[in-house]
């Protein structure tokens, strides 16, 4: 089930990553190609992170579409499929952020933190019993 709701945030990365290419923008091709193996963390920051570069994302693609819309629009051009197909994208990249608040997700990337602290401080959690 967590893996099926990272899903939205994996295609996203990976598109936004493809739309970078696209510019030229080779070191953010790289920087979101480096969110892939943080994902594996489960940390909260790292939880945090993804949402913030998802988005960060959301954003440049309504930038992105706002621009395009503009630009067609005034040679003429037909824009509205465009327009439906950015902001759909925006929608996943927005959705896929969001996913991460569900108590999946969040007690996912919540334990790692939180249960290797208090296995480091020598403290057993109180769900030991479950997690062997």
């Amino acid at each position: 089930m967590k893996h099926v709701l990272r899903l939205p945030a994996y295609l996203s990365l990976l598109v936004l990553a493809a739309h970078f290419l696209r510019m030229g923008i080779l070191p953010w091709v790289l920087l979101l190609l480096l969110v892939f193996p943080l994902m594996a963390l489960h940390r909260r920051w790292v939880m945090r992170v993804v949402q913030l570069v998802l988005l960060l994302g959301a954003l440049e693609w309504t930038t992105t579409m706002l621009r395009l819309v503009g630009q067609r629009s005034s040679q003429g051009l037909p824009w509205h499929r465009m327009a439906v197909i950015l902001g759909s994208v925006a929608a996943v990249s927005t959705i896929g952020a969001l996913l991460f608040e569900l108590p999946v997700l969040r007690s996912l990337y919540a334990r790692g933190s939180s249960a290797a602290g208090a296995d480091a401080a020598g403290v057993a959690p109180s769900n030991r019993a479950e997690r062997l």
